[in-house]
């Protein structure tokens, strides 16, 4: 192989980090987002990496251009087919070139197999967690640094288990490789480093036509049907390049994988019947920018927007106005009801006798001096004295019916930026944690779902991060809920693919549900989405806006999944 293949990617990787890197500290200063710039910078981190793999001096140089050829093909696939792309079906074929490449390797007479895939998986996974979530970096450099090299390098671990299984027992084929890797899906939604947002399944996000029999099996039903219709493609493949006949079953099979699911979606999405008692639901969406504009804007300028844009959208006839997450902070959660900002709320909403205000908030709690510590508490030396207290990432219900505030606290975290994953191993970091003036403790949980119950019926407060995990989700229609709303705030990402991923992920709970969404979003896309999937009355990104709709209330029994 040519050197000047391994030179001309360090190279041009060096460039692009460079270029990008200097303009995001340049962005910095002027106090803006960075936008699409790291989607550059990950490029040119890939293709430094790319220059250390092709450049290293190996016996089988030639078979290493194959191998990173086909692994970037695969990064490339799985990128492109992902939300909100429209390029969907490229998730059926994504996976083909990269296990081409470990058969090539596992055949090749070469020492250090297991090493050599590892290095071609994590080069194929780093450019798909590149090009789908290089928008979380914009939130926090190190953080959006970490989640994708990480993520990554969890990926390769599963890809290589894979491989030294299959050296093991050959005739198993990609068999045992689906079960790890919906085995790895499952993980990632259950442990403290939960990163779900790659899980096949979601995939499908943009298209919930596609998915609708995702209310018998959640997202693991799309991962199953990728991962089984890439295997089948593989095999035809294969035989291709070996010169054996496909036979007719072979071709038959993969297009009965392919037409059967979309066929019952299809016909489950015309079949189906939503149902529900209608309420009216006003959606407001203030757009205050998180990182520098909401925290230089006074609390009564913001109170101000609310109420100016609640106005816009409000009736006589509207039973629920939504906020969006942390809209108001600084709340004592054992004294809400004594709170002055709450007050106000509380005359505003009085004006509409049938309203009730749903909101996220940012609160806290402090421990009695009797009271044992928590896993969440958090210690401030104030005049000499400790002070024992919890935070909250918090949603609550104000109404006229009742001077009751029912509190819901959102407990599923942002690993790093809500909570610290599993502390007490990595508890060594404490001292940088306090320098940045963060907490090991993160903010406070529950164990269980809640909803707000009123006379007009009763929903489910999800916090932004929780509507990602179907499982979770499923909780609050358990305990009763008859809609949802999500209060999120996206405007962490610029305006990139992530607030809008993050939209396309609520149709699929609301199919695994069949319940109806109202989704309020600080800025980002604000929306109503049906029992469908279907999304209504989309906000743009970046304005205020106000949004009304009517929602049904589906209080008949659960799907299959939940």
């Amino acid at each position: 192989m040519s050197r000047r293949i391994p030179v001309l990617c360090f190279l041009i990787g060096l460039v692009a980090l460079a270029l990008s890197g200097w303009r995001m500290w340049a962005r910095t200063q002027e106090e803006m987002l960075w936008g699409f710039l790291p989607l550059w910078f990950y490029a040119g981190l890939w293709l430094c990496l790319s220059a250390w793999w092709l450049g290293r001096r190996t016996e089988a140089s030639r078979l290493r251009q194959e191998v990173w050829l086909l692994s970037g093909l695969s990064g490339l696939l799985l990128g492109l087919a992902w939300p909100p792309l429209p390029l969907v079906f490229l998730l059926f074929v994504g996976w083909v070139p990269l296990w081409e490449a470990e058969r090539r390797i596992a055949a090749a007479g070469i020492s250090r197999k297991g090493w050599a895939v590892f290095g071609a998986s994590y080069l194929a996974f780093l450019l798909w967690n590149a090009l789908t979530t290089y928008w979380v970096t914009n939130t926090a450099f190190v953080a959006g640094v970490f989640a994708i090299l990480v993520n990554s390098l969890f990926m390769a671990l599963v890809f290589t288990g894979w491989h030294h299984t299959r050296r093991l027992l050959p005739r198993l084929g990609v068999a045992p490789f689906i079960a790890y890797w919906m085995a790895f899906e499952l993980l990632h939604l259950n442990w403290q480093i939960t990163w779900p947002w790659l899980n096949l399944g979601n995939g499908f996000a943009r298209f919930p036509q596609m998915v609708q029999w995702y209310e018998w099996t959640g997202t693991f039903g799309g991962t199953l049907w990728v991962l089984v219709a890439n295997a089948l493609v593989w095999q035809l493949w294969r035989r291709r390049q070996e010169g054996q006949p496909f036979g007719k079953w072979r071709p038959l099979r993969l297009a009965l994988v392919l037409v059967v699911p979309l066929i019952v979606s299809w016909w489950r999405y015309a079949d189906f019947e939503e149902r529900g008692r209608p309420v009216e639901v006003v959606v407001v969406q203030p757009n205050f920018e998180p990182h520098y504009e909401k925290f230089a804007v006074s609390a009564s300028a913001q109170l101000q927007r609310f109420l100016k844009l609640s106005r816009q959208g409000l009736t006589d006839s509207t039973a629920y106005l939504v906020f969006p997450e942390t809209s108001f902070g600084g709340m004592d959660r054992d004294r809400l009801a004594t709170d002055p900002l709450i007050a106000r709320l509380r005359r505003f909403i009085a004006q509409w006798p049938r309203l009730k205000l749903v909101t996220g908030i940012a609160a806290y709690r402090i421990l009695p001096p009797d009271a044992p510590p928590t896993p969440f508490t958090r210690y401030t030396v104030r005049r000499g004295d400790t002070i024992r207290w919890e935070a909250y990432n918090a949603a609550i219900q104000l109404s006229n019916e009742t001077d009751t505030i029912p509190f819901y606290a959102k407990s599923k975290l942002v690993p790093g930026a809500e909570f610290l994953p599993y502390k007490d191993v990595l508890f060594f970091l404490k001292p940088i944690v306090d320098a940045l003036q963060g907490s090991m403790a993160g903010h406070a949980t529950q164990p269980e779902r809640s909803v707000f119950v009123s006379r007009d019926g009763r929903v489910g407060p999800v916090i932004c991060y929780e509507s990602v995990y179907g499982e979770y989700y499923t909780g609050y229609v358990q305990q009763g809920a008859e809609a949802i709303f999500i209060m999120t705030n996206d405007g962490w990402w610029d305006k990139t693919a992530g607030h809008r991923q993050h939209l396309m992920y609520a149709s699929l709970r609301a199919i695994e549900t069949r319940r109806s969404i109202a989704r309020s979003a600080n800025t980002g896309i604000s929306a109503f989405i049906d029992q469908h999937g279907r999304i209504h009355q989309p906000t743009a990104y970046g304005e205020e806006a106000v949004i009304r709709d009517t929602l049904l209330l589906r209080d008949d029994g659960p799907t299959f999944y939940v």
